[in-house]
């Protein structure tokens, strides 16, 4: 990986490091209530033991670190990904490797990983997620844009 890649990685791991620290410092303030209440948006601080969007929870540790090292090979093979490709591909697996890493360092940390972002209408809330969710999610929404859209196929 280049120094610049590096460096985006970086910012992408701070900028969601910055608002899981700032959210659970509200959190202890507030006595575990809800930060911010609006119409379409919540702040609420939740700990996440499963995979993704809360999704795989369960109580057996050894479930959790099997997840966990998972994930370590999955951060690995987006490192090799992001050396083998340029353009949007490469930044694509950019913004993934950050918020992978984000989350897995929750992971060591706190042994879960502190997800805020509640957003909903009326009843109907979608999976409660993070900043380093936002950047997996937009890296994966890129990588299926290119495949799809910029790739010449044969069928």
């Amino acid at each position: 990986m280049r120094l610049k890649d590096i460096i985006i990685v970086s910012l992408i791991f701070l900028l969601d490091r910055i608002s899981k620290i700032y959210v659970i410092h509200l959190d202890e303030i507030l006595l575990n209530s809800k930060i911010i209440t609006s119409k379409f948006i919540n702040i609420q601080l939740i700990w996440n033991e499963g995979v993704a969007f809360g999704l795989f929870a369960f109580d057996d540790k050894s479930f959790y670190n099997l997840i966990t090292g998972f994930i370590i090979i999955v951060i690995l093979t987006l490192i090799y990904f992001i050396r083998k490709t340029r353009g949007i591909e490469k930044y694509s697996f950019i913004a993934i490797l950050g918020g992978a890493l984000g989350n897995v360092f929750d992971r060591f940390l706190y042994s879960a990983v502190p997800d805020f972002i509640d957003i909903h209408y009326q009843n109907f809330h979608w999976f409660i997620f993070n900043v380093a969710d936002i950047f997996i999610t937009s890296g994966v929404i890129l990588l299926i844009y290119t495949e799809v859209f910029l790739k010449n196929k044969k069928i």
